[in-house]
């Protein structure tokens, strides 16, 4: 109600200098059924896979306990290597091999992936260093609904209407879902994503799997998996590049997701989350669909005014009842599925509310983030057409344009903070030469961001 003194609550997201597809980490590997024909065609090369794999049980849904171990241990200060009563690389990666033949990998494929790999500590330090920057929800949301992204998000959307819908009519997922999603984690399979961010991933689930004990059952896991995809001859590891946490391509699969939902989609006769968008967007689809319970013909969700005393929380009601209770949708048109069910989500007090449907949460076992999933799924809907929220956050900036990312850049880059280039995407090195800048003039907070607020600081000259 209006006049009280209630504080607002600003949500934060604290963040390291790695592209998006980081959050693939939390992506928790769950063997699926094998419903499709293409599946079943892999299922003797699939039967190699014993059905002991500890991560069965956490099927239909990524894991949030181990999610929340994977955040918690960014706060937890700890050196990166091997510790005294540690084996060295080397010695694990020879005593290894004895746990990745009893996986059903050859001592030939083991030789061949595994002699003279070198650890590659990325991910360990990833982990285990403080985060560098905070953001608050709309500046999580205005850099991966950046207006770069969604103008190639509506080129793709062209580009791939076919596919697109045909994925639509083979899974029930609809064309926004899946570019939100190629969006956020690959920028739409960027080559420059590919260049500059991902890594050999063989050497990192090794190094994980080696220096990391509080999930080592996992990365142990996720590498055989690695390992079983060359053996069957579906990639190499030069081939096999993506996060430091072991996500490739398109979509930023795991090894798992890879080998047990993998979709040969464009015919070609392998499966391959790189290359063609064709198998990782289906695959992702499916994934959706076997692990999210993704329902056909329904939609996220939709942005919402909601009266103060409608409080959220855990309860679904059909829309047609939250309208009773005053709650309608935030552009006054009214609800297409007033029979489908949602849940209220105001992530900012004072900010836009939300009716989540079964779609998001979806969407959402693809990476336990709230923040996440609306960045998916609120870019989709931008790449399809849609237009920016009606409500604002508080203390929010309405996202730069293209234009004006570029003139930020070049006028950092020209007083000595170099941001790489003048492209209007906002990277690491962009972030950095922001956050110098801010804390030379003495801009409060010096928190990275590339916004309107900067640009008209930087307007003023030196």
């Amino acid at each position: 109600m209006s006049g009280d003194h209630r504080r607002r609550t600003i949500r934060t997201v604290r963040i390291t200098l790695v592209p998006d597809a980081w959050y693939a980490e939390s992506k928790i590997a769950v063997p699926a059924k094998s419903p499709s024909a293409t599946a079943n065609a892999r299922a003797r090369v699939r039967s190699n896979q014993p059905s002991s794999d500890p991560l069965q049980d956490a099927a239909k849904r990524a894991s949030l306990t181990m999610a929340a171990g994977a955040f918690a241990s960014l706060i937890l200060p700890r050196s990166v290597g091997a510790k005294p009563s540690q084996p060295t690389f080397d010695q694990w990666v020879t005593a290894f091999q004895a746990k990745a033949l009893a996986r059903g990998i050859t001592p030939e494929t083991y030789a061949r992936v595994m002699s003279g790999v070198k650890s590659d500590n990325t991910g360990l330090a990833a982990i285990h260093e403080q985060p560098e920057f905070s953001e608050q929800l709309w500046q999580y949301l205005n850099r991966r609904v950046s207006d770069w992204r969604v103008t190639a998000g509506r080129q793709k959307a062209q580009e791939y209407a076919a596919l697109l819908a045909r994925i639509e009519r083979d899974y029930g997922v609809a064309p926004s879902v899946m570019l939100g999603v190629w969006g956020v984690e690959s920028t739409f399979g960027d080559p420059l994503v590919q260049k500059n961010h991902m890594r050999p991933v063989i050497p990192s689930l090794a190094t994980l799997a080696w220096g990391e004990p509080r999930r080592r059952t996992y990365w142990e896991s996720e590498l055989i998996n690695a390992l079983t995809i060359v053996q069957n001859g579906w990639s190499t590891p030069a081939e096999m590049n993506g996060s430091w946490a072991g996500a490739m391509g398109h979509t930023q699969w795991m090894p798992e997701v890879w080998l047990h939902l993998g979709v040969d989609y464009d015919g070609d006769g392998k499966i391959s989350p790189f290359g063609r968008p064709d198998d990782a967007l289906a695959t992702t689809a499916r994934y959706f669909v076997e692990r999210g319970n993704y329902r056909r013909g329904e939609l996220w969700g939709h942005e919402v005014r909601a009266p103060d005393k409608v409080g959220g929380g855990k309860k679904s009601h059909r829309y047609a009842e939250w309208q009773k209770l005053g709650v309608v949708r935030a552009d006054g048109q009214p609800f297409p599925l007033p029979d489908a069910t949602g849940k209220l989500w105001v992530p900012v007090r004072g900010g836009p509310a939300f009716l989540l449907g079964p779609n998001f949460y979806a969407v959402h076992t693809y990476n336990p983030s709230m923040n996440y999933t609306l960045a998916i799924v609120h870019l989709g809907d931008r790449c399809t057409g849609g237009e920016a929220f009606v409500q604002s956050f508080p203390g929010s900036e309405r996202p730069p344009t293209l234009g004006e990312v570029q003139e930020i850049q070049r006028r950092l880059t020209a007083l000595g903070f170099d941001t790489g280039g003048a492209d209007g995407r906002v990277g690491n090195g962009t972030m950095l030469a922001v956050r110098d800048y801010q804390r030379k003039v003495g801009m409060d907070p010096a928190d990275g961001y590339a916004g309107i607020k900067l640009l008209a600081r930087l307007r003023q000259g030196p």
